[in-house]
């Protein structure tokens, strides 16, 4: 979903997408091949909308930190080494001692890695991270919440300054 003036906003369900275009407080910019019917109708389902109006939206409400957040931003990858599997959130500095919830403090990590390296920092026990966390910027919720990358959302997410 885009706002009006062509900036990503968030992905949304073609079911939500529907009933925006419906209500005529969204149009259509992009579509799929799928069709989705009614009792009368047919519609064309909508890979991209763009909002009529307007919509002020904070950036700091955009990326809250989660679990499936940390994990995207991680590329789904152990931030020790570098496996995906079985994968758990870890706290850099633990918060035994003082550790924070913070983007730049909480990283992927297999189960195997976050019990060796347990309560402790990692360069206790001659662990490095793969590279440093930071937080996500302002439109990469697009990246996060997406169960695939269309393609036909490539030329507004780059014109939002993500790369894709």
């Amino acid at each position: 979903m885009l706002n009006s003036t062509y900036e990503p906003l968030n992905v949304c369900s073609s079911r939500r997408a529907l009933v925006l275009l419906l209500k005529e407080k969204a149009e259509a910019i992009e579509a799929s091949a799928g069709i989705v019917h009614s009792e009368r109708q047919s519609f064309s389902v909508p890979h991209v909308i763009r909002l009529r109006n307007y919509v002020s939206v904070p950036r700091q409400a955009r990326t809250r930190i989660s679990r499936r957040a940390i994990f995207a931003r991680d590329h789904y990858r152990c931030q020790y080494c570098g496996s995906d599997k079985h994968l758990t959130i870890d706290h850099i500095v633990p918060r035994s001692k003082g550790g924070d919830d913070s983007w730049e403090n909480v990283v992927t990590s297999c189960a195997r890695c976050n019990l060796k390296k347990g309560d402790r920092l990692p360069q206790a026990v001659n662990m490095t991270l793969r590279r440093a966390p930071k937080a996500p910027g302002p439109f990469s919720f697009v990246l996060m919440y997406a169960n695939e990358m269309h393609d036909s959302w490539k030329p507004y997410l780059a014109f939002a300054g993500l790369s894709v």
